[in-house]
């Protein structure tokens, strides 16, 4: 961003970071331009896993899976505790099947805006559950809650690192053009 700073008022020498700051917004509020973080430069994907910035919804994902199965297994049923429960429990059956899904599907996040993910995870959540709750109709364990959660956890958490893994080949073939 300072090159291009010292590249503009190399042409223009009147211009002050204030003034290229405020055109470089209208620029990006307009769709003119798209501005990225720059590309992690990282030699092998367990390396990309480790850094925080790229990887918080999948460590946010992996959070509510655990969050979800201590609050089934080890948070009683009783009255003021039992609605964290309904709300734990929505978000990981409602939302999270769908947008890790989305989050594989469209890992740039110049794909989608943030409300078009939304809705398109809960919509996609909507239908994988019960395709998941299908499959488990079919096999030996049934449609229970021991294997509903287990599904859910290993889907969520397998489409999380397949979506990982597609954000950090697009992070290295950013970096190899640039």
């Amino acid at each position: 961003m300072t090159q291009l700073f010292t590249l503009i008022q190399k042409t223009r020498p009147g211009v002050s970071r204030e003034e290229f700051a405020e055109a470089l917004s209208e620029l990006k509020s307009d769709a003119k331009i798209w501005l990225d973080l720059p590309s992690p430069h990282v030699s092998s994907f367990r390396e990309y896993l480790k850094l925080t910035e790229p990887n918080t919804w999948l460590n946010l994902t992996l959070i509510t899976c655990a969050l979800t199965l201590v609050a089934v297994y080890i948070i009683p049923s009783t009255y003021p505790l039992v609605i964290l429960r309904w709300i734990v429990g929505s978000v990981f059956v409602l939302f999270l099947p769908g947008y890790t899904s989305v989050q594989a599907l469209f890992p740039s996040s110049r794909d989608l805006d943030d409300i078009e993910r939304v809705a398109l995870s809960i919509g996609l959540s909507l239908a994988i559950t019960p395709l998941i709750g299908l499959l488990l109709n079919y096999l030996p364990w049934g449609i229970r809650l021991n294997p509903l959660l287990a599904s859910l956890s290993l889907y969520s958490g397998g489409i999380g690192v397949i979506g990982s893994y597609r954000r950090y080949r697009d992070a290295v073939r950013q970096t190899k053009t640039a």
